[in-house]
């Protein structure tokens, strides 16, 4: 009897054949790489100054105008017009493409110098302030995107449009984790102010083209950190390690027949829920933290959820070996009322950020762990809205902005870069997202350059087809 193949069954079956041998090696090979931890061959491409990295991400635009960036000769521009020389026809959003106005707003808030290193901090940021000597300070950070969802889809995948990797995806792709009960890539998030319910789609932490095995892990406050990763009630732990010894059997059998190398993902991140069932209660069960640990947090870090609570569990996170940990805050979007607004956030993120940098270095981790915190771009001078003697608003502001680096062999205690008398444009050492990724990248010992995955005939990277290691932040 004749038998008739379709094409999709000729092409499973002649891989199969074929690449029975190989696709066994690659299971091995997917399964000791979960066991071993282990990341790419030839990873690191030089020494590493940095191990992990702690990503503090603030979304929304946090306003370097009133937090980093001081310009007190605006005060005598007050309300008087933006130059069209400063603006010079830069495009601008739907939000105040329409005004017949641009006045100055100045920043109500006052600046002080600190530590050795002088630096200038709003008096937002007290505690920031106390170990100003820390931290690397760039000014003159750039993006070529106006709008939230590509200014950080940008930032987290070196391309404004989604559907490639994140830069957590890639780090967890060249190095692993040293830690193989945790994932490489962990991710949390919180909320503060009348501004924190902005969209955050999970997609900023996939991991795009990657293998799956490579996705940020997002942890939820609560009982259940992870979904899904306790046992039903009445299923013990003997009876789940039987349930996944005979899953993987079968799922095995298909890898054999289909050759679809998520197959063996799928294996592996079966094997590490398991283990994690019992690494993430260790974790997240803070009662062995010393009263002085939440006094350093701040009252908001025994709370979960909250950005203390998070920095608190990222600095567990780090001990523990995880690469790279995540945390994005929302609620840094003020188009109004930002006095109001800017003063909810600090008060919700400058302790723990800060308390985070002391509690690392006073552990001997801050020299390997690198810290970074700041958003997916600034906001303008000019005001947005309404402008009263105490009131302001401020619109997205791409052309210039300021973020903050910490440990990992950034040099600690410098200011970065400059812009001019109206935090509008950049006078000295630009600085594009994709150098400071391609700086995060040399701190892990990882040439930005030869770290790739092809995809769709290309060699991709996280730094596309450019970008440059910002020298003068690294130490000797």
């Amino acid at each position: 009897m004749e038998r008739t193949t379709t094409r999709r069954q000729f092409f499973s079956q002649s891989l199969a054949g074929l690449g029975t041998a190989a696709l066994s090696s690659l299971l091995s090979e997917d399964l000791r790489g979960q066991e071993e931890s282990s990341g790419l061959p030839g990873l690191p491409h030089f020494p590493a100054r940095a191990k992990r990295v702690i990503y503090l991400f603030q979304y929304g635009g946090p306003s370097q105008i009133d937090l980093f960036d001081p310009k007190p000769q605006l005060a005598r521009m007050q309300g008087s017009e933006l130059p069209g020389s400063v603006r010079m026809g830069q495009r601008l959003t739907t939000m105040t493409a329409a005004q017949s106005s641009f006045p100055v707003a100045s920043s109500i808030f006052r600046f002080s110098q600190h530590g050795q290193s002088g630096a200038w901090l709003s008096e937002l940021l007290p505690y920031t302030a106390r170990v100003a000597d820390d931290i690397c300070f760039v000014r003159s950070l750039y993006t070529e995107q106006i709008n939230h969802d590509p200014g950080i889809t940008f930032f987290q995948t070196g391309f404004q449009l989604a559907g490639r990797p994140s830069i957590g995806s890639w780090i967890a792709y060249g190095l692993g984790t040293e830690n193989k009960d945790l994932p490489a890539f962990i991710v949390m998030t919180s909320k503060g102010g009348k501004l924190g319910d902005q969209p955050l789609a999970d997609r900023l932490w996939g991991s795009g083209f990657l293998p799956t095995r490579y996705q940020g892990v997002k942890f939820r406050s609560g009982a259940d950190p992870v979904l899904y990763l306790s046992n039903p009630e009445g299923f013990s732990t003997k009876a789940r390690r039987r349930y996944l010894d005979d899953l993987a059997d079968l799922n095995k059998a298909k890898l054999e027949e289909a050759g679809d190398p998520e197959i063996a993902t799928r294996i592996a991140q079966y094997e590490m829920a398991f283990r994690m069932q019992a690494s993430v209660p260790e974790l997240t069960d803070l009662s062995t933290e010393p009263e002085e640990t939440f006094e350093l947090y701040g009252p908001d870090s025994r709370k979960p959820g909250t950005f203390a609570a998070n920095c608190l569990l990222a600095r567990r996170l780090a001990e523990r070996g995880v690469r790279f940990i995540q945390l994005f805050h929302r609620g840094w979007d003020q188009h109004a009322k930002l006095p109001e607004q800017i003063r909810v956030q600090c008060r919700a993120t400058d302790q723990p950020s800060a308390a985070l940098v002391a509690d690392l270095k006073r552990r001997g981790l801050l020299d390997d762990t690198l810290v970074v915190w700041g958003g997916e771009f600034g906001r303008t001078v000019y005001c947005q809205g309404r402008l009263t003697e105490t009131d302001y608003g401020r619109d997205h502001h791409p052309r210039c902005f300021t973020i903050w680096m910490a440990g990992g062999g950034i040099k600690p205690g410098i200011t970065y870069g400059a812009t001019d008398d109206f935090s509008y444009n950049i006078t000295e050492n630009p600085v594009h997202v994709h150098d400071l990724h391609a700086t995060i990248l040399h701190c892990l010992g990882i040439d930005h350059k030869r770290l790739t995955y092809k995809f769709q005939g290309r060699r991709f990277r996280l730094t596309d087809v450019r970008g440059e290691v910002v020298k003068d932040i690294l130490k000797a």
